[in-house]
């Protein structure tokens, strides 16, 4: 019998996606396709089993994160929700909620690939308007996860204390003889600072220390608070902790990715609850640089009321 062939739009249809991402899947996700005379076709039967082969309740085409009581994490680093973690973890001794560190993106796709439970993120969008819903369906195609805010928090440059160079914003980076340090490619605060300095009109090239990349925002201000560095972008808690001076730039809102196969979980259902609870809040006001207003609500795929400036 010989083999049925959709075209773009047909395939569009049976995969309930638009067709642009179509051509994503064919190059990402190595949907079974051809050309014929300048035109994608995609062999029916191949394409059934494409999708057999990617449906996520399937263990063989997911990783094992489901061990008894393990709670994965992965994604960007964040201060408060460390202290959730351990907070977490003395509270539900049946789980242990663990994390790795890397970075937004590294969240996102450990999120797809299915090596994690939970992502979180702060990924800019290109216009600056919002946060994660840019990537969500791009990653994720029709079975986007649910989005859930942690927390706003306060992004700027951490200098050190009395801001001894006179710093005012992003442009003062770009005065000779100061010295930053930086985060890692594929975290959302390189992502921030890069469009910030484009918007500022500097090359980053031209930045002492540009290379200069720190795990965490912690790190950051101790490379400050010691002396190796005169300034770098991270969030308001961890200038904090150090006694040292901040210049904000911005709220952001930092959130959690859920996929929907994972989303009523009792160990995601209790670490989301936990977001609700006074002893996380007081963590939260005693940090400082986080406003809790909308944390714990679903912020995708539910629109966000924006606030009016």
């Amino acid at each position: 019998m010989a083999d049925v062939f959709l075209s773009t739009k047909q395939v569009a249809e049976f995969l309930d996606v638009n067709e642009k991402m179509v051509y994503t899947l064919i190059s990402e996700k190595g949907l079974p396709a051809t050309k014929i005379t300048g035109k994608w076709k995609f062999p029916q039967r191949l394409v059934e089993k494409w999708l057999e082969k990617h449906i996520i309740n399937n263990p063989s085409s997911r990783s094992d994160v489901t061990a008894s009581g393990l709670l994965v994490f992965a994604g960007s680093n964040d201060l408060l929700l460390e202290r959730t973690f351990a907070l977490f973890n003395r509270s539900h001794k049946d789980y242990l909620a663990v994390f790795a560190n890397v970075g937004s993106m590294g969240g996102i796709n450990a999120l797809n690939k299915g090596f994690c439970h939970v992502a979180a993120s702060h990924l800019m969008q290109e216009d600056g308007s919002e946060y994660n819903f840019q990537f969500v369906p791009e990653k994720f195609g029709g079975d986007p996860p649910a989005v859930i805010n942690f927390a706003m928090r306060e992004q700027g440059i951490v200098v050190a204390k009395g801001n001894p160079m006179g710093m005012e914003g992003i442009k003062d980076l770009g005065k000779s003889g100061v010295r930053i340090v930086n985060r890692p490619l594929g975290t959302g605060t390189r992502l921030l600072f890069d469009s910030e300095l484009k918007n500022a009109g500097i090359k980053p090239e031209k930045l002492k220390g540009y290379n200069h990349e720190c795990r965490s925002h912690l790190e950051v201000a101790l490379e400050i608070a010691a002396g190796n560095a005169d300034a770098g972008l991270a969030i308001r808690p961890a200038s904090n902790l150090l006694g040292l001076d901040f210049i904000p730039l911005r709220w952001e809102r930092f959130d959690l990715l859920v996929g929907r196969d994972r989303f009523f979980d009792k160990g995601v259902q209790s670490f989301l609850g936990l977001l609700q609870e006074p002893e996380f809040r007081k963590i939260a006001e005693k940090l400082g640089g986080y406003s809790l207003d909308i944390c714990g609500k679903i912020v995708y795929p539910q629109p966000v009321r924006r606030s009016k400036e």
